[in-house]
């Protein structure tokens, strides 16, 4: 396979698990966190990351927007649920293992 090839079908590849996770809007990001160590936050991040490393200067809100498909403050308020107790201890729990 040649690298066009690779960077396209890995494009693709997260193109969809973006797609997938706008659908998914019942996973929260904490859910996420506790189970893989990442979220829709840290793939935003690594968005805006990659930009930035290419001289393509993006903030974090724009990094964030271009991920959830609107601003982060309207996805939360639409879509994010408080996080429980069981979350919560779950996060501190996967968070002192990863460190």
């Amino acid at each position: 396979m040649d690298a066009q090839t690779q960077l396209e079908l890995e494009a693709a590849a997260f193109r969809r698990l973006r797609d997938h996770l706008a659908t998914r809007t019942d996973v929260q990001n904490i859910d996420m966190m506790n189970l893989t160590g990442f979220c829709r936050n840290c793939l935003s991040r690594w968005y805006q990351e990659a930009a930035n490393e290419r001289g393509i200067e993006m903030s974090k809100d724009e990094g964030r927007e271009a991920f959830y498909g609107m601003p982060y403050n309207a996805w939360r308020a639409q879509f994010q649920t408080e996080a429980s107790d069981v979350q919560k201890a779950a996060f501190e729990v996967s968070h002192k293992q990863a460190t």
